[in-house]
């Protein structure tokens, strides 16, 4: 990929996750000497740098070696609002797919606006994701973002309606792609082409889309009026239960859990611990009655290194008190009925 500082012909924003679709999407845009501006989301729901998969890629090697630039955005509360309430519906689980990439798109247009950029593009492929690919959505984002002719989706362009840039002639739609449907073959073959390795699986990344987290997250909405970011980074780690409308425990499965639930507790959670055994770390969030707190130190005790022992010593830490509890731990039937 030549990148000299050879006139560009126009100037992209792309809507770019790292994944592979995205990165061809750009590299077909960069072959006809178009420079690219790509935008990368981070959310609190798995799209972060951290993550493996195609959604949390680090973005930086492919951008430096083929010559483009990378702009990091977090949607914070803006996309935490559109998960409690899509106006577009989900998807088999909590995510909201199509008013994800409604945002993703008005986020972008705003940079394409203030960069006084050419048009904007993404890595969709026709038919891939069967909520937000499909021909209806596609349209759909378009008409509500007012991007209509300025969005192009370069792998699936020539099966869909020509857009300004196409018509204008600063993109030649005959580069273009005609990729659709859930196939990679094509993907590789142009991967191939670039010069492209060490691309991710194809992966959602979005924990929306994930079957118990989003279990864990329908709990929280359901019994939490106000929801902060810790409260969203705490569904990630541990053991849920809910002992009462107002009440869960969250328990470490292992030391990484037990150091996170430590990050992300506020000072009204209070810390159990079995005893001078190996423990897990657990969080009482809610009604600190005296029967809950016995209940979540049975719990612990359960999940601690004397599971199998008539009786278990665990700490329960406050701002002010340090008690130690005598506890049976629980019993899994009982614990079942209170699992998240």
């Amino acid at each position: 990929m030549d990148k000299n500082n050879e006139k560009k012909r126009g100037h992209a924003i792309a809507l770019f996750s790292g994944g592979l679709d995205s990165t061809l999407a750009v590299l077909l845009v960069l072959r006809q000497n178009i420079e690219v501006t790509a935008l990368t989301f981070m959310t609190h729901f798995g799209c972060d740098l951290g993550d493996c998969s195609s959604c949390g890629s680090n973005p930086y090697p492919v951008a430096e070696k083929y010559g483009f630039n990378v702009k990091l955005m977090h949607l914070g509360q803006k996309f935490v609002d559109i998960v409690k309430n899509p106006k577009h519906g989900r998807g088999k689980n909590m995510n909201p797919c199509t008013d994800c990439r409604i945002l993703m798109l008005n986020e972008g247009k705003e940079l394409m606006e203030m960069l006084n950029a050419d048009f904007i593009f993404t890595g969709e492929v026709l038919g891939q994701r069967p909520m937000s690919q499909v021909k209806d959505r596609l349209n759909l984002t378009e008409r509500e973002t007012g991007l209509s002719g300025k969005l192009v989706r370069p792998l699936s362009a020539k099966l869909l309606k020509p857009t300004d840039p196409e018509l204008s002639g600063l993109l030649d739609r005959d580069q273009l792609e005609d990729i659709s449907g859930r196939s990679r073959k094509r993907q590789i073959e142009l991967a191939e082409e670039f010069g492209l390795q060490d691309y991710p699986a194809p992966a959602s990344g979005c924990l929306l889309t994930d079957e118990n987290y989003s279990k864990r997250l329908r709990d929280l909405l359901a019994h939490t009026e106000h929801i902060g970011f810790d409260d969203l980074n705490l569904l990630r780690v541990g053991r849920h239960f809910r002992l009462d409308k107002n009440t869960k425990v969250i328990v470490g499965r292992n030391e990484p859990d037990n150091l996170q639930i430590m990050v992300y507790r506020r000072p009204h959670h209070f810390v159990l611990e079995a005893v001078e055994i190996g423990s897990p770390t657990t969080l009482l969030i809610g009604d600190t009655s005296e029967d809950n707190i016995k209940k979540a130190a049975m719990i612990t005790a359960r999940y601690s290194a004397d599971k199998k022992k008539p009786s278990v010593k665990v700490t329960l830490t406050s701002d002010d008190t340090n008690p130690t509890y005598d506890v049976p731990p629980a019993d899994d039937k009982d614990i079942a009925l209170v699992r998240v």
